[in-house]
């Protein structure tokens, strides 16, 4: 059974220590399952694969109708987080978390997280969501916004051009603010 802890910094975040089962042949590891989140009704509408170059970074994003639950096959990313919910009682808090290779767990990403990674190697990273791909479900935040600080610790990482166009936080509508 994966050891589940919430988040110290930012609430309702969940970091999930997965167990491998090995032999002389590899392991096996579960990597997902419903019940690890009850204070989520689960329906799994859709599971996503990101293959993602060294140096590159995707976010941050946030959604009002789907949570995230994330684990890197291969490689290695710093997931970077803010709690973007004015409601939170961690509201403004960011956290950097590393995962793939050495330190194999998943990441259950609530609704009104901000969220994001950058790749340290070449990586490959699950996605699974409880709604389907809605492109006016997912607001964007730059990822390098000031007040936020997010320490990627990475000073030119590729970018795409719709990433690169994120507003600032303070620069988001009242309307596409979680919680608003």
């Amino acid at each position: 059974m994966p050891i589940i802890q919430e988040s110290t910094l930012i609430k309702d975040v969940q970091i999930v220590t997965l167990q491998q089962y090995a032999d002389e042949r590899g392991f096996f590891m579960e990597t997902f399952r419903k019940e690890w989140f009850p204070q989520r009704s689960w329906e799994i509408i859709q599971a996503n694969r990101s293959n993602t170059r060294a140096n590159a970074l995707r976010g941050l994003h946030y959604h009002f109708h789907q949570v995230d639950y994330w684990y890197v096959v291969v490689g290695r990313i710093r997931a970077g987080l803010f709690d973007a919910r004015p409601d939170s009682a961690t509201y403004g808090a960011v956290q950097i978390i590393e995962m793939g290779e050495e330190n194999q767990i998943g990441l259950f990403i609530p609704i009104g997280v901000a969220h994001g990674f950058v790749a340290l190697t070449g990586a490959t990273l699950t996605y699974i969501v409880d709604n389907y791909y809605d492109s006016q479900d997912e607001y964007g935040i730059a990822w390098n916004d000031p007040d936020i600080a997010m320490p990627w610790g990475v000073a030119a990482p590729l970018i795409s051009a719709r990433d690169a166009a994120n507003p600032l936080w303070k620069n988001i509508p009242a309307e596409k603010i979680p919680g608003k």
